[in-house]
Formats: structure tokens, sequence, C-alpha cells
């Protein structure tokens, strides 16, 4: 996967993009990602659309300095996820040909829609997941943040899914999604995932189902996001959606085992003097640094990746308590 993965590359296109901005208490990061926005490069027409949903900071004052469009998002629809309907509601203001998903802590580079566009009619895709440079500082985002792409890299064969079309191996990121319009509209948009709390994954299955083609791109060259600047932050945001990364209870536990077996079990093994213990150890220390490598993100964490894993295990069943006892919480919003 590190060798053959999809990059966003080329100059210029003769598609226009409408650049959908969903925010929701976002007044750090308004200063930052609108002027990208605007900045866009190579794209023959553009408009950018931000929806505030509700927030109560200062996101509304900030908003109001740039001439874009702004909208107040309606109220949440029975069923509906907050993100969700948000993104609902901008693709029906859209009017352009692409319609581009982006989260507000996402920074771009001038030509990050321009080449990914130019990359999808190359492989007359409909829709592709540039998946940012995922951002670590502090010593929790070093430990959980790199296994995001990790995972996918070590588990999914991305040339086979794309020939393949399963919806099972979908790979995809909202943190910075585009989507053919007229795709998008077949299968009825986010309305279609609407109580979905992986939105990105469940859309990206939809359009599979559906016949589309499309697939992740490696974009930490055009991307890059910090996903949560507090620790409580990412424990909330994971917390949220892992119940649902497995699809069921047992799927949650044939993951749990397969990740224990694979990374912890080795270190186990090595310390009690198997040699196969240490191959095992090897080989988990050095597909961390390949991704880390191919992905330009926090490679620290490789030498101790069984105790990242044993962490993600333990946001798996703090995710899963959330979910069975009814208290998942997301913004302000609970998670059913």
């Amino acid at each position: 996967n590190s060798f053959t993965i999809r990059r966003p590359q080329g100059t210029s296109t003769s598609a226009g993009a409408s650049l959908l901005l969903p925010v929701r208490n976002e007044s750090r990061n308004i200063d930052a990602i609108v002027p990208q926005l605007l900045a866009q490069i190579g794209l023959q027409r553009f408009e950018v659309i931000v929806l505030n949903d509700h927030s109560t900071d200062e996101t509304a004052e900030k908003l109001s300095k740039y001439s874009i469009k702004t909208v107040a998002g309606t109220e949440l629809s029975p069923g509906w996820l907050g993100k969700n309907f948000a993104c609902f509601q901008l693709s029906e203001m859209a009017n352009e040909e692409y319609l581009v998903f982006i989260d507000a802590d996402v920074r771009l580079s001038e030509n990050a829609v321009t080449a990914t566009i130019a990359e999808m009619n190359r492989l007359q895709w409909d829709f592709a997941s540039p998946y940012p440079k995922q951002r670590a500082h502090s010593l929790l985002e070093v430990l959980i943040q790199p296994l995001l792409q990790w995972s996918w890299f070590a588990t999914v064969p991305l040339r086979l899914a794309e020939f393949l079309k399963v919806p099972s191996m979908a790979v995809a990121n909202g943190q910075f999604l585009i989507i053919r319009k007229s795709a998008y509209r077949a299968i009825g948009g986010h309305e279609s995932i609407k109580g979905d709390v992986i939105d990105d994954i469940a859309i990206a299955r939809e359009l599979l189902r559906a016949g589309f083609r499309g697939g992740v791109m490696e974009g930490s060259a055009v991307a890059e996001c910090r996903m949560y600047e507090t620790g409580s932050d990412l424990i909330l945001g994971y917390r949220k959606s892992l119940w649902r990364a497995f699809g069921s209870p047992l799927g949650s536990l044939c993951a749990i085992l397969i990740l224990s077996c694979s990374a912890i079990a080795p270190w186990w093994f090595a310390l009690h003097g198997s040699l196969i213990g240490w191959i095992g150890v090897l080989a988990g220390v050095l597909s961390r640094f390949i991704v880390a490598w191919r992905t330009a993100s926090r490679w620290e964490s490789s030498f101790v990746h069984p105790f990242s894993i044993f962490l993600l295990i333990l946001l798996i069943l703090w995710s899963w308590i959330g979910k069975l006892t009814g208290t998942l919480t997301w913004r302000n919003r609970t998670i059913p």
C-alpha cells in the first residue's frame, strides 16, 4: 500500500467545486480554514458555503468578517446526527459539480482541491478521500493518532479494494471528502446514513454499493489536521464512535483478539526469550515506521506499539460501555 496508494496530483481542472464547511463552536479555527478555502487555485470556479450549526461561541462573529455565504443550521431533525445533518443542508445549497466536505480543523494547501479533483478525473472516480496528515502534539495524541492510518494501511489491500468495489473494504475520512454531486444525489446523500456515527466510511460504502468508483488517497502533501487538542476531547471523540468501528460486539471482540495477538503477545513472548516473538516485535515496529514515512506522521510511538494498542483496546471497551449505558455524547449532543 505504501508504494501503490493514490496521491492527489494535478495543477488545474475544468471542474467547479462547492467547498462546504460545517461549523459548531469552531471560533478557534475560522481564521485559519476560511482564508485557505478562499485561496484555492486551479479550479474553473468555486463557491464557499459555511453552515453555522447553533454555535454558542464567537464563530458567527468571526465568520461575518469574510465575504462568503454563511447560513444558520436548522434544528436537528429526529434520527439525524449533527454533522450528518449539517453536511446534508450544505449539499442542498451547493451549485457546482463537486461537493467538497471540509472539517474546520483541517489545513489545506492552495492546490488541495484542484489536485484531488484532477486525480479523480484521471482515474474516473466519483469520490475521493485525501487522508490528511494527522498532527499530534500531546503524549496521548502521539500514542493514538498514528494508529488511524496504520489501521487501514496494514489491513486493506487498496488497489484490490478499488478493483472489487467491495463496501466492507471502504476507507474514507470525513475531514476532507470530495464527491461528485450526481453520485451524492443518487444515493440520497447524507440522508442515507443520517444516524451513522462513522459517517465517512458509511457514505463511502453507500457509494460503492450503488456502483460508483472511488477510494482513499494519501493526502499528507495537501492537507493536515489536528483532530483533538486535549486528551479529554480525544477520549470523548473516540468513545463516541469506536463501538461502531467493527460492526457489532462480536466484531469488536474479534478485533481486540487480533490486535492483542499481533501487537501485544509478540512482546510478551520476546521478553521471555522467544526468537519468533522478537520477529513479531520487529515486524510491528517496521510496519509502523513504513506508514509513518509514507504519511508524514509521528513515528515515535512505533517503539511502544503494544502500549498504543493497549490504549486503543481500552478506548474500544470504554466506547461500548458508553453505548450500552446510553451515555455517549459529542458537542453537547447525545449519541443514540
